[in-house]
């Protein structure tokens, strides 16, 4: 009786948690009026956990596994965003050694959150979900901290490309979540399950195989739901409605010597600067760069109006041309020569050097015209390397992975 009682100043706590969350992410001005509230009602949760009755804890168990899984929902939907916030990591703790290991580091961060996610959601493996799920915010809450203070990435890629927070937003976030978890930790041993050990493993089996197949599907076959601006159906536009301004910051690699770029004013084009020089972040000033995509010739004239006021557009997209397979080629040629047929205007754009793509026009005859983007803003646009959009006055009409050259094909 006297747990019910004194359970008042639980849900004052989980409240006060989500009035804090609401107010962070629409009144960012107002952040450190937030902090504070925040480690405050973190005091709070600490010192009165144990008067959270089996309601409260329920609350808690059920926000922190929705929050997990629609995080991991967000990333799983596209697995190589992930991989390239990985490596932005990589790069900027000086991990680079680990960068053939990105993928697999991607793919198994968003496994083991949804995991913790729904097995926090649906009561399997319960404590040792909380236990999960204290791993990894503890990662997630020193890392953003860091990221806050010292602006290391731009953008965590917490929610994907879904939302997007500041860093410091990022870590009053997770700060919102200990909170919450908190109560969970300290009383771990009334979270049970009255399933079987062996049904609760099948169960936690059949979750991870799921989701599993869920990103490899998104993987090879891009986002089923897309949340960047080159969305199946968006209406693109050459300029922003308001002007802004993208800055990219490269990192010598022998010297360690950092130069910050106005994008796309930097040596993008020259292949020995590019394989001395690495990406280590960006950050826009401004206004909202909708577009966020500029594709020049090679004698540097942006081609980027071009592009979008052109009907019946099909853009072949590749951030590194040295990994396009020769079976991708003979798919692009099959493409190519069907789409001449039918009236199709066929473009490249491509991060690779103008040398480069000159060498492989010796080869394959059939890629035509070429323009230059950043690696970055190509990788925007399908993540898949290769890539095809089908473009009409801007229109983006439909697009593919190289693996699905086929379906597209059959289009053309």
């Amino acid at each position: 009786m006297r747990r019910k009682n004194n359970s008042g100043i639980a849900w004052v706590s989980i409240l006060a948690a989500l009035a804090t969350a609401a107010g962070i992410f629409f009144l960012p001005e107002y952040h450190f009026w937030f902090l504070a509230i925040l480690l405050l009602n973190f005091l709070v949760a600490l010192a009165f956990s144990k008067r959270y009755n089996n309601a409260a804890l329920t609350i808690c168990r059920l926000l922190v596994g929705a929050l997990f899984i629609f995080s991991s929902f967000t990333k799983g939907v596209d697995p190589l965003g992930t991989k390239y916030k990985i490596l932005d990591y990589l790069a900027v703790y000086h991990m680079t050694w680990l960068n053939g290991l990105a993928m697999v580091l991607a793919v198994g961060l968003i496994l083991a959150e949804f995991l913790v996610g729904i097995c926090l959601l649906t009561k399997v493996y319960p404590r040792l979900a909380v236990l999960g799920a204290t791993l990894l915010m503890l990662f997630f809450t020193f890392t953003t901290l860091f990221d806050a203070v010292y602006d290391l990435v731009p953008d965590c890629g917490c929610f994907g490309t879904a939302i997007k927070m500041s860093n410091w937003q990022t870590f009053y976030k997770n700060l919102v979540i200990d909170t919450v978890l908190i109560p969970l930790i300290m009383n771990n041993k009334r979270l049970e399950n009255k399933l079987s050990g062996p049904a609760q493993f099948a169960i936690g089996c059949l979750y991870a195989a799921a989701f599993l197949g869920f990103e490899v599907y998104n993987y090879r076959h891009l986002p089923v739901v897309d949340f960047m601006a080159w969305k199946v159906g968006s209406q693109l536009n050459a300029e922003p409605a308001e002007a802004s301004q993208i800055y990219l910051t490269y990192k010598n690699k022998a010297t360690g010597e950092t130069k910050e770029y106005l994008s796309p004013n930097y040596p993008w084009n020259d292949s020995v600067w590019m394989s001395q020089w690495e990406f280590v972040g960006q950050r826009t000033e401004g206004g909202d760069n909708y577009l966020g995509f500029t594709a020049l010739d090679e004698n540097g004239d942006d081609m980027t109006e071009m592009i979008l006021s052109t009907e019946n557009l099909l853009m072949f997209t590749s951030h590194d041309l040295s990994k396009v397979t020769e079976k991708e080629w003979q798919k692009v040629k099959a493409i190519t020569e069907a789409a001449d047929r039918h009236g199709y205007y066929v473009i490249w754009v491509v991060a690779d050097a103008p040398e480069y793509v000159d060498e492989l026009r010796a080869k394959y005859d059939f890629l035509y015209e070429a323009y230059y983007a950043d690696e970055l803003e190509i990788k925007t646009i399908v993540r898949y390397n290769p890539g095809l959009v089908w473009l009409d006055n801007g229109l983006v009409v439909d697009k593919w992975s190289a693996v699905d050259f086929s379906k597209a094909l059959k289009i053309f």
